[in-house]
C-alpha cells in the first residue's frame, strides 16, 4: 500500500481536567473516504479541530506526508493542504456564491489554480455554478452544504476534512452529498468525514474508525463496519 496522506499517532486533547482524546491513532491514505464514526461527545470534532490546528494536542502527533504539523498555526496547516468544512456550514450569508467560494483560496497567489479549483468546484457542484451570483443566504441548507464543502477545496487540499455534512438535510439531498464526496476521493483529495449518519457514510467510505469517549474503539474496512449489526446498534444507532 502506498504511503498514507495523513498519520495521526497517540493523540492526546484536554478541555482543562476533561480529556477528550485519549491516544487517538488514525492513518489515511491517498484518495481514501475515512469515516469518524461514534455517539455524540465521543471527540469526533475535537479530532478534526485538532488535526486542522484549532486545538492544540498536548501529546502525539499529526503528519501530513512528510510534514510535522502538530504545533503549527492553522493558517500553515491550511497552507501544507489541509482544509476544513466545519458543523453547520458556516457561509457567509451576506457574501454571494462565488464571493464565498473566493475566501477558500486566500492561501493561493495563482490565479490560473484559483480559475481551475473554481472549475472544478463548480464541475462537482453545477448548482452553485446556476446560484454564482447569489447570495448565499438566500440558498437552500443543501446548497449551502456544497459551497461550505466548495469553500474548502478551493484551496487545493491534500485532505479535505468535513465535519457533519449532513446535519439538518433531507434524506436525498444527504445521499447527493456522500456520493459527490465520493467522487472528490476519487479524483484524489482524500477525505475524513465525521457523521452521524453511519449506514450511508459507510457505504461510501472505504475505512472507518469509531470513537467511544475519545478512544478507537473498532476499526476496519467501511465494508465490515457495515456488516457488523452488534457495532452499528451499540455506537451508532440502527
Amino acid at each position: 500500500m502506498s504511503k498514507p496522506t495523513l498519520q495521526v499517532k497517540d493523540l492526546v486533547v484536554s478541555y482543562g481536567p476533561i480529556v477528550a482524546l485519549k491516544g487517538v491513532s488514525m492513518d489515511v491514505f491517498p484518495g481514501q473516504v475515512v469515516a469518524i464514526l461514534g455517539a455524540n461527545g465521543a471527540g469526533k470534532t475535537t479530532l478534526l479541530r485538532t488535526i486542522s490546528g484549532l486545538i492544540r494536542s498536548q501529546e502525539g502527533s499529526i503528519v501530513l506526508f512528510d510534514q510535522d504539523i502538530t504545533k503549527i498555526e492553522t493558517e500553515k496547516v491550511t497552507k501544507a493542504g489541509i482544509s476544513q468544512s466545519p458543523e453547520g456550514r458556516q457561509v457567509f450569508y451576506d457574501l454571494s456564491v462565488t464571493e464565498n467560494l473566493m475566501t477558500g483560496a486566500f492561501t493561493l497567489s495563482s490565479q490560473k489554480e484559483i480559475a481551475k479549483n473554481l472549475s472544478f468546484v463548480y464541475g462537482l457542484f453545477p448548482i452553485l455554478k446556476e446560484r454564482e451570483k447569489q447570495i448565499a443566504g438566500t440558498l437552500s441548507g443543501g446548497e449551502q452544504q456544497m459551497l461550505a464543502i466548495g469553500r474548502a477545496l478551493m484551496n487545493s487540499p491534500k485532505v479535505l476534512l468535513l465535519d457533519e455534512p449532513s446535519l439538518g438535510l433531507a434524506p436525498l439531498i444527504v445521499k447527493s452529498i456522500l456520493e459527490i464526496t465520493r467522487e472528490i476521493a476519487n479524483r484524489g483529495v482524500s477525505v475524513v468525514i465525521v457523521e452521524q449518519n453511519a449506514k450511508q457514510t459507510l457505504k461510501i467510505a472505504d475505512y472507518a474508525y469509531v470513537l467511544e469517549l475519545g478512544r478507537i474503539s473498532e476499526e476496519g474496512p467501511a465494508e465490515e463496519l457495515l456488516h457488523s449489526t452488534t457495532l452499528l446498534e451499540a455506537y451508532l444507532g440502527k
